[in-house]
Formats: structure tokens, sequence, C-alpha cells
């Protein structure tokens, strides 16, 4: 079963939404969002960067990182994939309670449910590339991995002779 989600605030799957309320620290600082580190990153090293991390809400941090008035990163493109998967790491390896409901989605296929967005979502053809469910996916398989490493570990560390 295919595993849809678009708002932050929709049960249980919401905080899979990078405006969902799960603040992150990467690069030295705290981020309220997912979304207001992603759209910072387009402009690293200046005040509009420092802006956007402030900004009160993730929706005012999105209008603030699309602004056309302020130039981008010229690596952007190349970049935002990496920046993402940064993002969504670090918000699942600082929420315990939600990354358990990140890993409680098995194997099933995540699909951000955006007609709006056809390489982030599925797109309003349903054809969209899905970066980030791709990106979400492939953060399980790391903390399941991870996890299930340091769980052996722990077993192991009491068994005589180890």
């Amino acid at each position: 079963m295919t595993i849809y989600f678009y708002g932050a605030d929709e049960v249980p799957h919401g905080c899979f939404s990078n405006f969902s309320d799960h603040g992150l620290d990467l690069d030295g600082r705290w981020w309220p969002t997912s979304e207001h580190y992603f759209q910072a990153q387009k402009f690293i090293g200046t005040r509009h960067a420092d802006l956007i991390r402030r900004a009160r809400t993730p929706l005012r941090a999105a209008e603030l990182g699309r602004d056309p008035s302020k130039p981008m990163r010229r690596d952007w493109e190349r970049a935002k994939d990496d920046v993402m998967r940064r993002a969504v790491a670090a918000k699942f390896l600082t929420h315990a309670d939600i990354r358990g409901i990140l890993l409680s989605t098995g194997d099933e296929e995540i699909v951000e449910d955006t007609t709006a967005d056809h390489y982030w979502g599925r797109g309003r053809t349903g054809s969209g590339k899905n970066m980030l469910g791709r990106i979400l996916m492939r953060t399980r398989g790391r903390l399941r991995a991870e996890f299930d490493e340091a769980s052996e570990a722990r077993s192991d560390s009491g068994r005589p002779g180890r």
C-alpha cells in the first residue's frame, strides 16, 4: 500500500512534510523546520539566509526562499537533493517519535501527494519524480540499518567472550 502525505497536520504521516513542526540542528544552527533549512541553503552566507531561518512559519520561509529578486547560489540545481537529504536525515535523527513513524512504514512506497510539484512530489499527472518521497524512503533504509546495527552491538556486548 502506497503512503501518501502532504499537509503537516495529517495524522500520522504529516511529519513527513517539510512544514512539520520538528526542528533540527544542522551546520551549527537550529532550524525550526526542514523547510527553513532547505530554503535558506539557496542563499548560504547571506543576510537573506538568516532571514529565512528566522521566519515565523515554514510557509513564510518558503515564500522568502522563492523570492525571484534574490539571486540563488549558482550550484543550487546540483546541490538541492543533497541539501534535502541532509535536512530529512537530521530531522528524523533528532526526533525519536517521528523516526518511529517513518520506520513503521516498512517497505511501503512514500509519495508526496502534491499536484503542484512535479520534482519533489507526484505532480499533476501522477508521474512526477517524487524526490522527497524517495529521500524519505532512502532515509528510512539508512535509519533501519543504523538502528539494527546498534541493536546488534548492544546484544553482542552482553555475550561472554566478546
